[in-house]
């Protein structure tokens, strides 16, 4: 593959939706995913974070290594992603500790089940991290889904939602789970809240 791949110019469909609501067929990826419960604001969920990083680092500076992936090229590393749902479906959505996610970051083409191994052996070496245990490596697809981008607070996320609700009952279509995505475009630790992007995405069909 010539070039190196940005995913904000390879998938721009993907990673960046406009602020209004669009039908999308999602392909099926790779990703390295943990899975976990409670406040996304708490230490737990901090650490299943830096666990992704680490390794989706290892796997991006691996050109370094002596022994380079078959395959390898250039990208850049895909942003955090996060499938979210409720543990208990009569409790409020304010309620963060009743939170059920899994994070996660796509992977490059090249990666395998075999280097995923060795990445998570490296990685548990250079940089410890109790959550590196719980990191798998799978294929996942959304399908035809709906998506927008959210621009502001994360706590704000209803009225996008909203929005893409609207829209699938003006085009025919029907939201088919509870559970949806969040790809985050924005370090919330560098960016102002008010200018936060995310990708907000759940499965669809049509009537």
């Amino acid at each position: 593959m010539g070039g190196k791949v940005e995913y904000k110019k390879t998938y721009k469909h993907i990673y960046l939706p406009k602020t209004v609501p669009v039908i999308i067929d999602v392909p099926k990826m790779p990703f390295i995913m943990i899975s976990g419960t409670g406040d996304p604001n708490g230490e737990e969920f901090t650490l299943a974070t830096e666990a992704l990083y680490s390794l989706s680092y290892a796997v991006k500076m691996s050109y370094k290594s002596n022994e380079v992936p078959e395959e390898y090229y250039e990208y850049t590393v895909f942003p955090l992603e996060g499938v979210w749902d409720l543990i208990d479906k009569n409790k409020s959505i304010s309620d963060k500790s009743n939170y059920k996610y899994t994070i996660m970051i796509r992977q490059p083409d090249f990666l395998t089940n075999e280097l995923f191994a060795k990445f998570v052996d490296q990685t548990k070496k250079k940089k410890p991290n109790p959550f590196l245990e719980r990191a798998v490596f799978t294929e996942m697809t959304d399908g035809l889904s709906c998506q927008i981008l959210h621009i502001g607070s994360y706590d704000d996320e209803p009225e996008s939602f909203a929005k893409m609700q609207s829209y699938c009952e003006e085009n025919g279509y029907i939201r088919t789970s509870n559970v949806h995505r969040e790809i985050y475009l924005s370090d919330p630790r560098k960016t102002e809240v008010q200018k936060l992007k995310t990708v907000l995405r759940y499965p669809v069909r049509l009537q």
